[in-house]
Formats: structure tokens, sequence, C-alpha cells
């Protein structure tokens, strides 16, 4: 299976990421959201995130239009009807994913590859979805994708060797470094990292240290580049409380139980740094 035009589903955060990464590396991409003015703020992102390159010298300002040129913008998944691989990076909820994955099933080719940027869905669920489960994947992409170099490629229990090899191959391509795990609640990563995160909300509610000393505490005894409440914002808490919540129901631990002051805050609008609230307060 070889790979040349990705479409992507979904232009927040991780779409957008993966846009500006496979574009910036030869993909032709074909990135699809529900209107124009979503499109419009997504490519305004990817140019921002390439001007940065641009300014680093790490790439050429030619390089930099011939990237930009290179994506697609719809907002129908009949432009998909090209695409090689396809990945739906929309927003964690179950229902909304098995629609997408739906949609992009009836849109596509025969063997053009299906994939999931989920960080807790299970794989195995969502290709239970499309006409073909063998040429379903997860590919999980970690914020912000441009830097940060994992990519998980999880194996549904339909999954063949031939989407799991090409997945891999694709990821590599990206200059990404894949693992392959398996379809197991949060993955890998996620499963550890989460947790750890969701802890210090306990700590922060039971009055032990402050915010800022929670992380300035995790930095310097335990060389974290970021603080966990920090980080928590720049991923988002509502993402955080979504993971929780899944790792919770599916392995019926009360360890993975989300903390109280977490889901408040969600239930406030308080999700970090996407609405400029969340631990922290962000101009």
């Amino acid at each position: 299976m070889s790979v040349s035009t990705i479409g992507i589903v979904g232009a927040g955060t991780m779409g957008t990421g993966i846009a500006q990464v496979a574009a910036a590396t030869g993909f032709r991409v074909i990135l699809v959201d529900i209107n124009e003015a979503v499109l419009s703020k997504a490519m305004g992102r990817v140019g921002s995130g390439l001007d940065r390159l641009v300014a680093k010298g790490t790439m050429s300002p030619d390089a930099k239009q011939a990237a930009l040129s290179l994506i697609q913008t719809r907002t129908d998944y009949s432009a998909l009807a090209s695409a090689d691989l396809v990945v739906e990076a929309a927003t964690e909820n179950v229902e909304v994913k098995e629609e997408i994955v739906r949609a992009v099933d009836k849109a596509v080719r025969a063997d053009t590859i299906i994939s999931t940027n989920t960080s807790s869905v299970s794989i195995t669920m969502l290709a239970a979805c499309v006409s073909n489960p063998g040429r379903f994947i997860g590919l999980h992409f970690f914020n912000p994708v441009p830097v940060m170099k994992l990519v998980e490629v999880v194996r549904g229990l339909q999954t063949t060797d031939a989407t799991h090899d090409a997945a891999i191959d694709f990821a590599k391509k990206l200059g990404k470094n894949p693992i392959t795990v398996k379809n197991m609640p949060g993955f890998v990563v996620n499963r550890l990292l989460l947790p750890m995160i969701n802890e210090p909300f306990f700590a922060l509610a039971e009055g032990d240290a402050s915010a800022d000393e929670i992380d300035e505490g995790m930095k310097l005894g335990c060389k974290h580049p970021m603080g966990p409440l920090a980080l928590a914002d720049l991923i988002g808490l509502d993402v955080l409380l979504s993971v929780m919540e899944v790792l919770h129901r599916e392995f019926g631990d009360d360890k993975y139980r989300p903390a109280p002051n977490l889901r408040e805050m969600v239930e406030a609008g308080y999700l970090g740094r996407k609405t400029g609230r969340g631990v922290f307060q962000y101009s």
C-alpha cells in the first residue's frame, strides 16, 4: 500500500498539526471540516506553524509555499475519494467518531486505509463501523504534532498486517517514531501519563500545595520539562477528563477515578490553553 494523498477529518489542533507535518514532508492533504470558517482558521494555524520553521531556518520560504499548496480544504466527504489514507481527528466522542468513520467509509476507495487519532476509544470497536475492518487502524499522534516525535500505531483485532505495515511506513515518512501497541484503554502512553496528571488535581483540591508549587516540584524534583497541571492545560482538561472516564469505566479500577475539581473545571468551560483558562489563566 503506497500512500501519497492523505485525508484528515477534523481541522482542530490535532488535525491541523497532522496536516502541517504531512504537507511539509510532501504529502498531498485533503483537510475536511464542517464549515469554511473553521478551515480558514486551520490554514492560518498551519501558516503560522510553517512561519516558525522559516524563522528557525529549517524551512525556506519557497518550501513553505510549496507545503501550503499541497493542502486542499473541503467541507464534503466526497473530496476524500482520492485519498490513500484518511485520519479521523475529531473530538474525543465515541458517537461523533463512529458517525465520521461511517461517512469516510462510504466516500473512499475500497483499498483506502482508514485511521483514527483517538487517544482512548477502542480501535476494534471503530473498525466494526467500516465495510472492511482489516483496513482500519489507530494512528495516535501527540500534541503539538509538529514537535512530538511519537506515534502510537494501534492494531484492532481485525487490522491486517498490510494495513499495519503501511501505517508504520507512513509515520516514518512523516519523520515520526512509531511504536506498535495493543488496543487497550489509553493504549500505553496515556494509560501511564494521564493518571499521573490527574493525581495533582487531588493534591490541589486537598491544599497540599499551590498549582505553581506542584508544577515547580515536578519540574525540579523529577526533571519534567513542564509541570503536570500546565501539561493538563496544554492537552485540554476536557480531553484529560474524557480519557480518565474511559480508563475508569473500562478497567473498573478506582485508581483511574477523575478528580472532582477536574470535572468541575470542565463543567465551567475552563478547558486550558484553548479557552484561555484552565488551572492557569492565559492571555
